[in-house]
């Protein structure tokens, strides 16, 4: 990562919400598998736009920003139950797209009432958002690494289908998409059920699908990408590997995954580093032991270009 301090801000500010919106169809035409991290602030959004690493000769970056509707509750000190509306977490977006210009896919839970979503999707669009994913869940929602542990109640295929349909017909670009996110395997309702939904939500207009799993092993989302690419080898097929964090992008990318979504590490590594220094500073009665922990002030101001 630079910490030069070299003034890029015009760099930053150089794309239009036009140009952001139509990246993500670009970069995955360019691309087999692209790399998309949770991003839920400006400074999260920097540093995850300006890391950089070369391995064997190859230069990796990540390809996009993920609004996590878990960890912009998080961030709040909210419960993640939908309770931020898309208006109030499209400032913290309008912030991250002033000082970023790689594109975004947000997170919307189950998308609320369907009268609402409409205007949510014009809204989101508008502002620059390349993808909204939408799952097939009702009522309060839960977090869905939570499972069956807690009550969550699955939409019907035709219900789900018809709000798909909604979104795609109230959409303004060609560029927007609508992603399916699959909740089957989460509620361990089993494969057959999730590949059935798959198949009618493509039918229904669905740009790409996200099949969501909380097993550790990583099993049952290779059998559902094998088995969905047979049916639909052109679909963007999405995957969130919190749970099965071991399989590495590579591994991923042969299964037949076109976008790899990091959903909520930003947010879990800054809460564990903040707990940290707050602790520590309690129990040593003063900072200095954790200084090395902390990026120096100087180069804290030169990240931000202008500030030095």
């Amino acid at each position: 990562m630079d910490f030069t301090g070299e003034d890029t801000s015009l760099e930053l500010n150089s794309v239009t919400n036009c140009q952001r919106r139509k990246s993500l169809k670009q970069l995955l035409k360019s691309k087999q598998c692209i790399r998309i991290i949770e991003s839920h602030s400006p400074i999260s959004a920097m540093i995850a736009e300006k890391s950089r690493v070369t391995i064997n000769n190859d230069n990796l970056e990540f390809d996009g920003f993920w609004s996590s509707s878990l960890t912009d509750s998080l961030l709040q000190a909210k419960p993640d139950i939908e309770k931020l509306d898309a208006n109030f977490r499209l400032k913290n977006i309008n912030n991250i797209f002033d000082v970023t210009t790689k594109p975004m896919i947000y997170d919307a839970d189950t998308g609320g009432k369907l009268e609402h979503f409409i205007y949510d999707i014009k809204a989101l669009e508008r502002a620059g958002v390349s993808m909204v994913v939408i799952e097939d869940k009702t009522g309060l929602k839960k977090n869905s690494l939570l499972g069956n542990d807690v009550h969550q109640t699955q939409d019907d295929i035709e219900s789900f289908c018809q709000k798909i349909r909604v979104a795609k017909k109230n959409q303004i670009t060609h560029e927007f998409m609508i992603a399916a996110r699959i909740e089957s395997l989460i509620l361990e309702k089993g494969l057959d059920d999730a590949l059935t939904r798959a198949d009618a939500y493509v039918a229904a207009g669905a740009d790409a699908i996200l099949i969501h799993s909380r097993k550790s092993c990583g099993d049952e989302i290779r059998e559902f990408a094998e088995k969905f690419r047979s049916q639909h080898p052109d679909i963007p097929l999405v995957c969130v590997p919190t749970s099965y964090s071991h399989l590495h992008y590579n591994e991923l990318k042969e299964m037949g995954f076109n976008i790899i979504i990091y959903a909520n590490h930003m947010m879990r590594s800054a809460i564990n580093s903040m707990e940290y220094v707050a602790n520590s500073i309690l129990s040593e009665g003063c900072s200095k032991p954790i200084e090395q922990d902390c990026i120096s002030v100087k180069k804290a101001l030169a990240f931000i270009p202008g500030t030095i």
